[in-house]
């Protein structure tokens, strides 16, 4: 059984930055993509950012290219996001969760449906 206890929301004024956190316990990631996938009131889940824990490998959706980066500390099994450059867009509950599959697939990833055991959430707020 996996457990992700995500952290680090909180308001934010837009321009600012935020790190969020997931610490992941319950099994052995280095073989499954880890991920952050964000839900807005109103809209459908959002894949966010996704890597790999073996080699690093990494997928971004194109609204927070060169704003956020994912990496990992596979000594830790944590994951964090950095977020830059934050705007109101960006509000929303941000999820960590694993693929339900090992391996990485640069295609698939980026689909919220690929990943499974979900932590509980942290809320982001960006304020204009």
């Amino acid at each position: 059984q996996v457990q992700l206890v995500e952290s680090g929301g909180g308001l934010v004024q837009a321009g600012g930055s935020r790190r969020l956190s997931c610490a992941a316990s319950g099994r052995t990631f280095s073989t499954y993509a880890m991920g952050w996938i964000r839900k807005a009131p109103g809209k459908e889940r959002e894949f966010v950012a996704a890597i790999m824990p073996s080699d690093s490998s990494t997928r971004y959706v194109d609204s927070v290219k060169g704003r956020f980066t994912i990496s990992r500390d596979n000594a830790k099994t944590t994951v964090a996001l950095q977020m830059n450059r934050l705007n109101p867009a960006d509000t929303a509950v941000y999820y960590c969760a694993v693929r339900i599959r090992p391996g990485w697939d640069y295609f698939r990833v980026s689909r919220p449906s690929e990943f499974g055991s979900w932590g509980q959430g942290t809320q982001v707020t960006v304020s204009s």
